[in-house]
C-alpha cells in the first residue's frame, strides 16, 4: 500500500492525526525534503527507509514503491501542504494504476490556509468575496490562457498565489491590470515555521517591501480587499435570523 499523505504547511504539529499516524507505521518514505520539515522523520519507527524526493525523478519515485510493493512493505509519500494542490500526485497515480498498485491520499492542510490564519483573516467575507481562487504565474509551468492572472484578477475575487514571489514584479503589474485599482495584499514566508515572516502592503507598495527583506521562495501571495475592508456581518449568528438549528 502507498499512503500520500499531506504534511501540512510547515508546523510539524499541523499533519493530520491520521497523517501521522499512518506515517509511524511506514516501512518506506518518500518525502519532499526541500519543502517538507525533516521533523516528521521523527515520528518514523527504527529502521524506515527514507528517501528525499529532491534529488528524485519521477521514474526513481516509482521504482521505490514498486520494489515496497513487490516486499509487502507500506510507503508513506509525504507531500506538503495538501497533496491536490500543486502536488504533481496525479501522475504517480496514474504509474501506480498500471502497476496495479494500490494507494491511498490523505489530505493535509494546506499552505493558504496557513497564510490566512498567520494574518488573522477569512477569505468569505459576506458582501466583499465569496470566492477563493487558487492560481499561480506561469513561469516553466504554463496556465491555461483564459487562466492568465490579470483576468482572474477581473472578478474580484479572494485570491491566493503559488509558486509566484520571485517574480513579484509580474504578479503586481498583472494584478494591476486585472484590478484595475490599487488592492491590498498580503506576503507570508514560510507560513507556520518557526522563521515565519508576514509582509502586508498594496500593489503600490508590495514588491519594494519584498525586495527588500529578500524573500525570493516559500511563500504565499494573498491578494483581496478581504484584508482590509469593510464587511456585512453573518447571518449565521444574526439573532434575527433562524435556521434549522436555531429559531
Amino acid at each position: 500500500m502507498v499512503y500520500f499523505i499531506g504534511a501540512g504547511p510547515g508546523n510539524v504539529d499541523l499533519i493530520t492525526v491520521k497523517g501521522r499516524d499512518i506515517l509511524s507505521k511506514a516501512d518506506i518514505v518518500i518525502y519532499a525534503g526541500s519543502l517538507v520539515s525533516s521533523e516528521h522523520l521523527k515520528f518514523c519507527k527504527v529502521g524506515v527507509e527514507i528517501y528525499n524526493s529532491a534529488s528524485m525523478n519521477l521514474e526513481e519515485v516509482i521504482h521505490v514503491m514498486k520494489k515496497a510493493d513487490k516486499e509487502k512493505k507500506l510507503v508513506v509519500r509525504l507531500h506538503t501542504g495538501d497533496p491536490s494542490i500543486y502536488g504533481a500526485i496525479k501522475e504517480q497515480m496514474d504509474e501506480l494504476d498500471k502497476l496495479n498498485i494500490e494507494y491511498k491520499v490523505i489530505p493535509g492542510v494546506s499552505s493558504f490556509a496557513a497564510a490566512a490564519s498567520a494574518i488573522k483573516k477569512e477569505f468569505t467575507l459576506p458582501n466583499v468575496s465569496q470566492t477563493v481562487i487558487l492560481t499561480r504565474v506561469e513561469g516553466r509551468t504554463p496556465v491555461p490562457e483564459g487562466e492568465k492572472l490579470e483576468n482572474l484578477a477581473q472578478i474580484g475575487a479572494s485570491m491566493a498565489i503559488f509558486l509566484s514571489i520571485s517574480i513579484i514584479d509580474k504578479v503586481v503589474e498583472k494584478l494591476r491590470k486585472g484590478y484595475g485599482r490599487n488592492v491590498p495584499i498580503a506576503v507570508i514566508e514560510k507560513a507556520t515555521w518557526e522563521d515565519q515572516r508576514v509582509i502586508t502592503g498594496t500593489l503600490d507598495d508590495i514588491s519594494q517591501k519584498v525586495k527588500k527583506a529578500n524573500i525570493t521562495r516559500c511563500a504565499q501571495i494573498l491578494v483581496g480587499d478581504f484584508i482590509n475592508c469593510e464587511y456585512d456581518k453573518s447571518k449565521l449568528y444574526d439573532k434575527n435570523f433562524s435556521h434549522m438549528f436555531r429559531k
